[in-house]
């Protein structure tokens, strides 16, 4: 039996379909995908996100000790409540999880990391940290609800009302702890919006509160098509172990300056480069009638040149999209191999939409 957030009976209530992702019985949609992704694009849509792994890290020298576990430097971290998302690496540059961390204060950052990849986080993260002597602790009382497109604010703002207090001027990845709330400008739709933690106790009639301000709840369907037309890379789909953040987009993740910052993986990302890049990591739009998923095969003038890592048809476009993993990037046309058929498609930069708007060329 799968594990249930505090949220799981309103769920059913509402209509959900549930499924299992990563132990947890979760809604994949409550009646409709495609209506759910345009409320986030249009208005305001809320996900259950409660799954996910809420991570305090409490101790003098925590700063220390991320700025050796993670792939990016967390002395960005210049402001109370600033977020940074960055890649925690093995010694040979392969991705174990992606995350956010904001610095909250000197002695205490708060991490969210992947449902899926729980366990081993939390194990390498207590083995790295032992001769930092920091606390790390899973908030398991906690649950967490996103609230995502241009009406949602407003929403929130509204609902909390003068408990709000500086939250209208909270800028994007910046956080702030309102008592036992804590709200985090950041999403993972392409839209602006609120990820909330809040107690477990709090989350069903918060939920309810939402609800009868016209925020629709939605699944892990739409949260999939509209991080993909995000171009934002989802893990074990577009990267794993197997695979370094140069490998799959996310270079731009990965802090090499001070040259003197000993993170975990640097050597092997250093190797990497003077060797030269693998792979780029690409958008692909299809040009026919077709259905991009994962795992397709992407050929230039006839030869293969890699593979699909996620695919969807995009419902703001109103054409198949895909990220793609090539180790030759010849032009701006390739094919792909759907159902033994080479379909042409072009080739973009891995971002499609943002803030409701296409981000590519007619």
């Amino acid at each position: 039996m799968g594990k249930k957030t505090p949220l799981y009976e309103a769920h059913l209530s509402a209509g959900a379909k549930i499924v299992d992702f990563a132990g947890w019985l979760m809604p994949i949609h409550y009646g409709s995908q495609l209506d759910e992704h345009h409320w986030v694009r249009t208005g305001a849509g809320m996900f259950d996100v409660s799954h996910m792994t809420v991570v305090d890290l409490k101790g003098d020298r925590t700063r220390e000790f991320l700025r050796a576990l993670l792939a990016n430097d967390v002395d960005r971290l210049t402001t109370p409540g600033k977020a940074l998302y960055s890649c925690m690496l093995r010694q040979d540059g392969g991705i174990l999880d992606d995350l956010i961390v904001y610095g909250m204060a000197a002695d205490w950052y708060r991490m969210v990391v992947n449902a899926a990849t729980r366990e081993k986080d939390l194990a390498w993260m207590r083995t790295q940290a032992q001769p930092y002597g920091i606390d790390i602790t899973e908030r398991t009382d906690l649950a967490m609800i996103a609230v995502q497109g241009p009406a949602a604010r407003g929403k929130v703002h509204a609902i909390l009302g003068a408990r709000a207090g500086a939250l209208p001027d909270l800028k994007p990845f910046n956080a702030l702890a309102l008592n036992t709330w804590f709200i985090a400008r950041t999403g993972y739709t392409g839209e602006d919006g609120y990820e909330i933690i809040l107690p477990a106790i709090d989350a069903v009639d918060f939920w309810q509160q939402l609800r009868n301000a016209d925020v629709h709840p939605c699944g892990l369907g739409a949260r999939d098509t509209l991080r993909l037309e995000a171009g934002m890379n989802l893990y074990g789909t577009d990267m794993d172990e197997s695979l370094t953040p140069l490998d799959c987009g996310l270079a731009w993740t990965v802090a090499f300056t001070p040259e003197d910052r000993q993170f975990i993986g640097r050597d092997a990302l250093e190797a990497l480069k003077q060797s030269g890049l693998r792979h780029r990591f690409v958008g692909l739009i299809l040009e026919e009638r077709g259905v991009l998923r994962g795992h397709q095969k992407v050929f230039i003038d006839g030869k293969e040149v890699g593979i699909t890592t996620s695919g969807t048809f995009s419902p703001t476009l109103k054409q198949a999209i895909a990220m793609a993993r090539l180790s030759v990037l010849d032009g701006h046309h390739c094919a792909v191999e759907i159902r033994g058929k080479l379909l042409p498609a072009r080739i973009v930069k891995p971002v499609f939409v943002r803030n409701g708007k296409s981000c590519v060329d007619a």
